[in-house]
């Protein structure tokens, strides 16, 4: 927790980024029943009845500090889907030296994936570029990424939709609209607030 909290507590660095990533499984949704839009004096209705239409996968990935952040939809959220966001992640960094990157212990979360997914040479690069941290088990809300993919679940997933291209639309657009704003994180509990509150757990 503390390795985290003491990233956080770094100003901008552009030579160094501090970048958080997550994944977000989504239904994907469609109405039996055409809805009946809102007018004037009216409200939206919706037939509780619906079809699903599978699964898909929202990868998140956001720069707190510089107000930036770029998703992906994918099928599936495989070791190859993995390797696969970061490599096209790291395009957007290429001027940078190294990429600090914040996520989760999901089992797909590992260097192994990029030589899952790509040649041994490519691999390799990709380890170098990426500085990996990792949030401790059952302390995933230490990863702001999660607080973006709340921006989402609120702003773009709060309803139904049918079909995964319209979905990675929708999020892009979202995406778009955040980034043009640079709708920054600010990140408050630091390791004294977690001395605090945690004090019992520390060897006084």
């Amino acid at each position: 927790m503390e390795n985290i909290l003491d990233i956080y507590e770094k100003d901008y660095d552009p030579d160094f980024p501090q970048v958080c990533i997550d994944e977000r499984p989504c239904q994907l949704i469609g109405d039996v029943m055409q809805p009946i839009a809102m007018f004037p004096g009216k409200t939206a209705k919706q037939h509780y009845e619906y079809e699903r239409h599978g699964t898909c996968c929202l990868f998140m990935a956001v720069e707190p500090l510089a107000g930036f952040r770029y998703i992906e939809v994918r099928d599936q959220r495989t070791k190859r889907d993995y390797a696969e966001f970061l490599q096209n992640l790291e395009t957007f960094y290429s001027e940078t030296q190294k990429i600090t990157l914040i996520q989760d212990n999901l089992n797909t979360h590992d260097p192994s994936s990029f030589y899952k997914a790509f040649s041994a040479k490519e691999a390799h690069r990709l380890t170098q570029r990426f500085q990996m941290h990792y949030t401790p088990k059952k302390a995933s809300w230490l990863n702001m990424a999660e607080i973006e993919l709340s921006a989402f679940g609120k702003q773009c997933l709060n309803r139904r939709i049918a079909d995964q291209e319209i979905l990675t639309k929708e999020c892009q657009a979202l995406a778009k609209e955040r980034n043009e704003k640079k709708v920054k994180i600010h990140w408050r509990f630091t390791k004294n607030h977690a001395r605090e509150k945690f004090e019992k757990y520390y060897n006084n």
